[in-house]
Order: structure tokens, then C-alpha cells, then sequence
């Protein structure tokens, strides 16, 4: 019997925004934005040394996203940008979904959890990807500790 892919391949914290999540099994997260009626909206990018956010700090590693009206009706769109630790989507439709995928070794030594905070009502769901150990949903570890 194969085993699921929640578990073996990644793990998901649905309600993320703003949240630690602990990188420590992971290779990498995924953090997929969606804020309806093209409003637009800020994410910031931070990491820290634990849950507590000790030494927390931004991390300013984002040079490329992908956007998308987010209804499946479209393909996504790669932006690209300098390095920075935030994504500005524009009051368009076509980014009205925001994907944004950061590596495990972009952080900083001694750093483990990253966090991506909306400045407005963007829903922002972390996927945690490339999981060290592959296991049953019901034995994943928390994310955010």
C-alpha cells in the first residue's frame, strides 16, 4: 500500500499567517497567498531561532514569486524582484493568488522557523516541503514548535 502525500511529501499549516513554522525537518516551505477582489496586498518574510521568535529578523531572500487569479482559470506568472524580505502583489485580479517558495538553506545560521505575515486579509497557508522523514499524518510533527 503507498502511502499518502501528506506526510511523505509535505506537511501544511492552512491558517499561517503570521505563524512560526519550524524548518528543521524540511528541505524548504511553500507559502501560497490568496486575498480576493484584487486588492492587493504586502507579505513579509522573517525568520527566527525558535517558536518564541528569538532573534527574529527579516529575510530578505525573495527574488522570484508566482501570481494567479487563484480560481484555477489561469497559469501562474513568475515575478521577479531584487532580493527583499517582502512581496507586493498589485490590485489586479491576476494577483489575486500569491505563491512564494523559500529554501531551508536561505536561512541564517542558527535560524530554524520562518514566518510570512499579511499586512492586510490575505490568507496565507505554509507547506512545509521536502520532509526529512516521510510518516503518517497522524504521527507529523507540529509545525510551529
Amino acid at each position: 500500500m503507498s502511502q499518502k502525500v501528506l506526510g511523505a511529501v509535505f506537511n501544511t499549516s492552512p491558517a499561517a499567517d503570521g505563524k512560526w513554522i519550524n524548518l528543521k525537518a524540511a528541505g524548504g516551505i511553500a507559502f501560497l497567498c490568496y486575498l480576493a477582489g484584487a486588492a492587493g496586498d504586502t507579505y513579509t518574510l522573517q525568520e527566527a531561532k525558535d517558536a518564541a521568535g528569538t532573534g527574529a529578523k527579516a529575510l530578505a531572500v525573495i527574488t522570484r514569486y508566482h501570481t494567479n487569479t487563484g480560481d484555477g482559470s489561469d497559469a501562474w506568472t513568475e515575478q521577479t524582484q531584487a532580493a527583499a524580505s517582502t512581496v507586493v502583489t498589485t490590485a489586479t485580479a491576476a494577483q489575486n493568488a500569491m505563491v512564494v517558495e523559500i529554501m531551508g538553506t536561505s536561512l541564517d545560521d542558527g535560524f530554524k522557523f520562518v514566518k510570512l505575515t499579511s499586512t492586510g486579509a490575505g490568507a496565507v497557508n505554509a507547506v512545509i516541503t521536502n520532509l526529512m522523514a516521510g510518516r503518517a499524518a497522524a504521527n507529523l510533527p507540529a509545525m510551529g514548535v
